[in-house]
Parts: C-alpha cells; structure tokens; sequence
C-alpha cells in the first residue's frame, strides 16, 4: 500500500496545484516513507516544491517530549534552515504570523484512531484556522491502526478540549482524512481542504485490520505509542490517565497494563467476569506485576493487568471492546472497595476545575455510572450502543475507503 505522502513525493501531477505557492508542514516522527524517510526530507528532496515552514503537534516534530503537558519550544529546522513552529507550546492554534508563513499547510500525521489522541484536536485547529484566513490545507491520509470498529459514549455538548475535538465516540473508525472532512462539514468551514488519499488500504483484512501488519514498520506517533498492540487498547487503557492506576507509563508497555501497589488483581478480575464476561472478549487479560521507572507510582511494585491482542489465536478485532474492558475494570475496582480514591484530581490537558476522567469521557456518564452502586453494565450498555449506532450512521458519508 502507498499511504498519502508516498503518492504526492511519486506522482508530479498530484503535486501540480502546489505550483507556486508556500507550502508547510505539519508532522511528527512517525511522518515517514515506506524507506523511513522523514516527509521534510522528502518533501525538501523534490526540488518543485518550496518549503517555507513546519509545524510540530504535541511532543514536537521530532517527538522529544515524553510526557502530556510538556511543550516544545519553536526553533528553525538545521538542516532545512526554515521556522519550525509549536502547536503544543505558547499556543495551540497557528496564529496569524505563523499562517502568514504559508498558502498550503500538508497534515502528515499519525493517528491512533482514538477521539482524545490530540492529533485530531490540532487538525481541527488548523482547519479553523486556515478557514478565517483563506489557507489551504492538504491531509497526506495515513492508516487508522485499529481499522474501523466503533466504540464509546460519544462526547456530550459543552464537553470539548483538547483531548475532545467533536461530539465523536471514543473510538471513531475513520482516517484523519476523513475526519477532515467530518470537521469540514459539520463545522460549516469554507476552506480549501483536500485529502490526498492512500492507495491499497485494506482495514477488514487481517492480521492488521487497519495496519499494514508485516509491511510497514512501526514508527512511534508519540513516545508511549511503541506498538499496534498498544494502538488497540489505548481507546480503554487512556481513562486510566484520569486515575490513580497506573497506566503502565515508566515501562516497556505502556498503555497495555494497568495495577497499582495496593490492587488485588485476583478478587479484580473474578469480579469482571462476574459482572460482564461478554464485555471481555477478543483478548486476554493476563494478571502481571510491573514497577514503573516514572509517573504514578515510580518506584513500587504494583500488582496489574495487561490487556493482550497481539495473537491471532485469541485477538477478536470485531469484538474487542477496550473502552468496555477498562470501564468494566474500573466499575469492579469500585464495587469491591467503594472507598478507593479512585479518580485522579489535577488539571488534566489544562482543563480547570473538571475531573480528567470526565475530561477524557467527554462528560460525566462514564465516572457516574463506575459510582452508582445500582448502576449495572447494561445500564451504560444502552447508551454507549446508541452513540456507536448513531457515529456509524453519521460517518458514512465522509469514509473514502
């Protein structure tokens, strides 16, 4: 398969309307050729098309900032000796002097296929923006890693931050092409917005289902997104940012894992199973310890879980439901110790004065559901299944593959 960069950089006519004009970048280190070669350099190497700036989304064009909330300052690229502009820094959206470097921005991004990977956020930044000062911009489409199952409440109205770019569920199935088209569309944006699609992409088939698997390399989008295995479980396993479990952060596995010191992963996984074996299907969950080198928990053993999809043998890619794992994990932590200081109190992704579990959820449902002892998992079954029918519906008219 060839994904977007890879026709623009081989096709000349594709690259025809670029005639002229001031082109920019946004990307991060997974923007690569099937070679491994950067986009900027690649970009850079063809001669007819004039590179006047880039842009680097959260954790920097080069990806050198490990943890969320950490900003990258702006600088000029070395070796292409152009300004190198931060999204995740002083600002979040491009401002005017930045805008006034281009007339056509190419997104070269990475995405994860999950509503609170930040990426989505910058996309639609940039869409607004360009919008109100007449740029243009190209999406060089890459795959969606985890295909396209749907999964997840949808974010309610009012709920929107950086990490909640749309009323889309947690899992939404869709390309960042084709969310450039839903943000076109449903945000009424008149603006130049082009996809520059991929050739060959086969999301049903497996062992990928979304990802090349065997015929690209895995390049990390951000440095705790190291595998598809992680890519597959983020959707469940990033509600863990908005509590006290460790999500696995400070190993070699983040975002596949989740314990604390203090967890009995035994009396968990009985009460998981007891409550809602159906929400557990498609993967193993196998009981671990881990002691994570930085973040929640530096330093102590903890007893955990590690959510495991990478064996054909047992991985189910249209009844893996990880954004039902973890809440099911969550609601048992909950009913067999009501007590536990459960939720993570700070600022999470800058917002005041909302719980990050509520932030990551795009509203409150989730965490009221874990809390009501009479709350049951049919209770949040109901409405996750009518968001997802409802997305599945709505996204039909922006899908290109």
């Amino acid at each position: 398969m060839k994904v977007g960069l890879e026709r623009l950089v081989a096709q000349g006519a594709l690259r025809k309307a670029l005639a002229g004009r001031r082109v920019a970048l946004l990307a991060h280190p997974a923007s690569v050729t099937r070679e491994l070669t950067h986009s900027l350099d690649a970009l850079a190497a063809l001669g007819d098309v004039r590179l006047t700036a880039a842009f680097g989304p959260q954790h920097g064009l080069r990806g050198d900032k490990q943890d969320n909330m950490i900003e990258s300052p702006d600088y000029v690229d070395p070796v292409h000796r152009i300004p190198v502009f931060s999204l995740y820094g002083t600002v979040r959206r491009p401002t005017a002097a930045m805008l006034d470097t281009f007339d056509v921005l190419l997104v070269d991004l990475q995405d994860l296929g999950c509503r609170i990977y930040t990426f989505v956020t910058t996309l639609r930044y940039v869409l607004e923006e360009a919008a109100r000062l007449r740029k243009a911009v190209w999406v060089l489409d890459r795959p969606n890693p985890v295909g396209r199952p749907v999964e997840g409440l949808r974010l309610r109205h009012g709920w929107e931050s950086f990490v909640g770019s749309g009323e889309l569920p947690m899992r939404h199935g869709l390309t960042l092409g084709e969310l450039a088209r839903w943000f076109v569309a449903t945000l009424h944006l008149d603006v130049e917005c082009e996809v520059v699609t991929m050739e060959g992409w086969q999301p049903l088939a497996a062992p990928g289902y979304g990802w090349p698997l065997r015929d690209r390399t895995w390049v990390n989008p951000s440095p705790n997104a190291p595998g598809l295995w992680m890519a597959r479980c983020y959707a469940g396993t990033v509600m863990l940012e908005g509590t006290t479990l460790s999500e696995g952060r400070g190993t070699t596995r983040p975002l596949e894992l989740f314990g604390a010191p203090d967890l009995d992963v035994s009396a968990l996984l009985k009460e998981m199973h007891a409550l809602a074996p159906q929400w557990l299907t498609g993967c193993r969950l196998r009981p671990c310890w881990f002691e994570p080198t930085f973040h929640k928990h530096v330093g102590k053993l903890c007893a955990g879980v590690q959510v495991h999809v990478e064996d054909a043998a047992y991985y189910e890619h249209e009844t893996f439901r990880p954004w039902r794992v973890v809440a099911l994990a969550l609601k048992a932590l909950r009913r067999l110790r009501p007590e536990y200081p459960l939720w993570r109190d700070f600022a999470y992704e800058y917002e005041q004065g909302r719980l990050a579990i509520d932030v990551i959820n795009g509203g409150e449902l989730l965490r009221q559901w874990v809390d009501d002892p009479a709350a049951a998992p049919g209770d949040l079954d109901a409405l996750a299944v009518a968001d997802e029918a409802s997305w599945r519906a709505e996204r039909q008219a922006v899908m290109l593959y």
